[in-house]
């Protein structure tokens, strides 16, 4: 009697690397990424930034018409739906949401930077001085799913850094009036987030950019802020792009993505749900396998086989883990895995070998690193205490995730007496004449010469 053959998820990508030995440029070059014509969205979110400064809360209006399908004459939410959100929680999402923010504020505390001073002789100090953003502009967006948890990650770091102004900003949803979903308006109020704004897309982000008046209206407008941080779609991150110098942002954040570097010791169910639970945010989302082990390959496609056809969203799963940004990666050891992850440099990765703490402390590149079989993404998603608002598309190997530096400036305080300037005062007009700025010499010898200073 023989047995059937093991049906295995067989449309997923296997990009085969054992033998090869490519350049860096080579590897970022054929690594599986999403493909995405962000020139049409440029184009379209540019119009909407200029009717936004132009027409303020006339476009908001309009907007709201055509992409939410809501009436909108004002985009502030009240205060007592605020209230009414957060008592009508349900106490298990309350209490998962309280630990979630305590964890958070503990790592955010730990991350407040000191000031730094450096003496120099007579008296002459350099201090860098850190310093919170005024206002900041929060985005949680709405779509397929609902985050009150990225309200968690966007507002925490920001009130350690002591910033006195947020503003958060979430679609506003037909089925709720034209109000954001009440557990983000629950969320905002757990965290003393006063001022929310039923607004969202690459409007909300030039409404914050810019601000809006509206001077008719006893709510007031909308303040510009220093800073917009948060993830979105095409558009949103589009916008961010757009109005970055004008403001701060946090990132350009795409569709998010998981890699996960495995030996033959991982565990291919582990895997499987890992990478099924990336797959799930939306079909350009992407999953990417790096291992070294053929047999743990073929393990993971069957895991995939049965639990995509199990889970709830298993059309969006599918068609993440079947496009060009999802892919299994055979490399021939863990050496040549550790160079495709920090080529790589994912938004999220996993490490689960058999040495995973050895391993992924020779991780470069990557948003956050999950370590070992029991740090799944989904845990730092929610309760880990890190902040899941993190570097996609690559970008990892020179930004980072959210935290309270993208809240903070770092100022310059220098402060020398005649003293301290004077044991310097022949380098700075000799590097002045150097350049050809004599005036910048000057400027020294002045003070030098003057009698009455000290």
């Amino acid at each position: 009697m023989t047995s059937n053959p093991v049906s295995v998820f067989s449309e997923l990508a296997t990009l085969d690397w054992r033998t090869e030995d490519f350049s860096y440029a080579q590897l970022k070059a054929n690594l599986p990424r999403p493909a995405v014509n962000s020139q049409t969205a440029a184009e379209t979110v540019q119009q909407i930034i200029d009717d936004v400064r132009s027409h303020g809360m006339a476009t908001l209006r309009d907007l709201a018409r055509r992409f939410d399908q809501v009436e909108l004459d004002h985009t502030r939410v009240p205060q007592a739906e605020l209230v009414k959100a957060l008592a009508d929680l349900d106490p298990k999402v309350r209490q998962a949401l309280e630990e979630s923010i305590s964890r958070a504020r503990r790592f955010a505390a730990a991350q407040v930077p000191s000031d730094a001073v450096a003496d120099y002789s007579n008296g002459g100090t350099v201090t860098q001085r850190w310093v919170p953003v005024r206002r900041v502009g929060l985005y949680v967006p709405g779509g397929l799913a609902v985050y009150p948890s990225s309200v968690i990650m966007n507002a925490v770091p920001a009130q350690a850094a002591g910033v006195q102004s947020l503003a958060l900003a979430s679609p506003p949803q037909k089925e709720f009036g034209g109000l954001p979903h009440p557990t983000i308006l629950a969320a905002a109020k757990l965290l003393g987030i006063e001022e929310v704004h039923a607004m969202g897309g690459a409007q909300a982000v030039a409404a914050f950019a810019y601000g809006v008046d509206m001077p008719d209206d006893a709510r007031g407008g909308i303040e510009p802020v220093d800073v917009i941080s948060g993830p979105g779609n095409v558009f949103v991150a589009t916008a961010k792009r757009l109005v970055k110098g004008v403001v701060g942002i946090d990132a350009e954040a795409g569709p998010t993505e998981i890699a996960i570097l495995a030996d033959g010791t991982a565990k291919a169910d582990f895997v499987a749900a890992d990478m099924i639970s990336q797959a799930e945010h939306d079909a350009n989302a992407a999953a990417v396998l790096v291992t070294d082990s053929p047999a743990l390959a073929e393990a993971v496609r069957g895991e995939l086989e049965v639990q995509v056809a199990a889970t709830k969203h298993n059309e969006r799963v599918r068609q993440a883990l079947t496009g060009s940004q999802s892919a299994i990666i055979l490399v021939k050891d863990l050496d040549q895995g550790v160079e495709v992850c920090n080529a790589y440099a994912a938004e999220h990765l996993e490490i689960m070998t058999a040495n995973a703490a050895q391993d992924a402390a020779r991780i470069t590149a990557a948003g956050a690193i999950f370590v070992g079989d029991y740090a799944p993404v989904s845990l730092g998603d929610y309760c880990a205490g890190s902040n899941h608002v993190l570097p996609t598309s690559g970008t990892a190997l020179h930004a980072s995730g959210l935290n309270v530096n993208t809240f903070l400036k770092a100022v310059q305080v220098i402060s020398y007496g005649k003293s301290a300037l004077g044991d310097v005062a022949a380098h700075v007009i000799n590097l002045a004449n150097a350049e050809d700025l004599p005036a910048h010499g000057d400027a020294v010898a002045v003070r030098n010469a003057h009698k009455a200073l000290n």
